[in-house]
């Protein structure tokens, strides 16, 4: 997990009225490549972004590297069953299509879904989730972790939730 040793200094004077800096931003999807790339040879990553999240992938992988967005609350849109349906699942009975931004923050299909351990998705990862949806203006983020350089499946999510004039919540999750 990546120490994250700026992230505290940067969030010390954002106050609960605030919003989160571009530069808590931008040090974090700099502190997430430095880490992704340290382990992956050649990779080619872009990033992107859809419906007010943004995404790090890298294309030469296959992969899904981080995603984040700010909280506008509950987003009450149904589910695309069609498109989650239509994404490969190869990992096996164990694993879920799961959504790195929840769909009830607004998060998408296609890039947003990932191979997920049942047992997380719809445990232990829904806790930042909740919070996440009931604190708009907060930041949430996950960052997918691979053990192998030619997996698509992470080995494990760091799943965040910063809110301004809080401290940081930051978990990391076995997938």
């Amino acid at each position: 997990m990546p120490a994250y040793l700026k992230l505290d200094s940067l969030l010390r004077p954002i106050g609960p009225a605030d919003s989160i800096s571009d530069q808590v931003l931008s040090y974090l999807a700099e502190t997430w490549l430095e880490d992704y790339c340290a382990s992956v040879k050649e990779p080619d990553i872009v990033g992107v972004t859809l419906d007010s999240f943004s995404y790090l992938f890298d294309v030469a992988q296959g992969r899904l590297i981080a995603a984040w967005g700010i909280s506008s609350g509950r987003h009450g849109a149904d589910r695309d069953r069609s498109r989650m349906a239509g994404h490969p699942l190869s990992s096996g009975p164990l694993y879920h299509r799961g959504h790195t931004i929840p769909h009830r923050l607004g998060g998408g299909t296609d890039i947003n879904l990932v191979d997920q351990l049942g047992s997380v998705n719809i445990g232990a990862f829904r806790q930042l989730e909740n919070r996440a949806v009931a604190t708009p203006g907060a930041l949430y983020f996950t960052y997918w972790k691979y053990d192998h350089s030619d997996s698509q499946k992470p080995s494990a999510v760091e799943q965040g939730l910063l809110i301004p004039g809080q401290l940081k919540d930051i978990r990391l999750h076995v997938n």
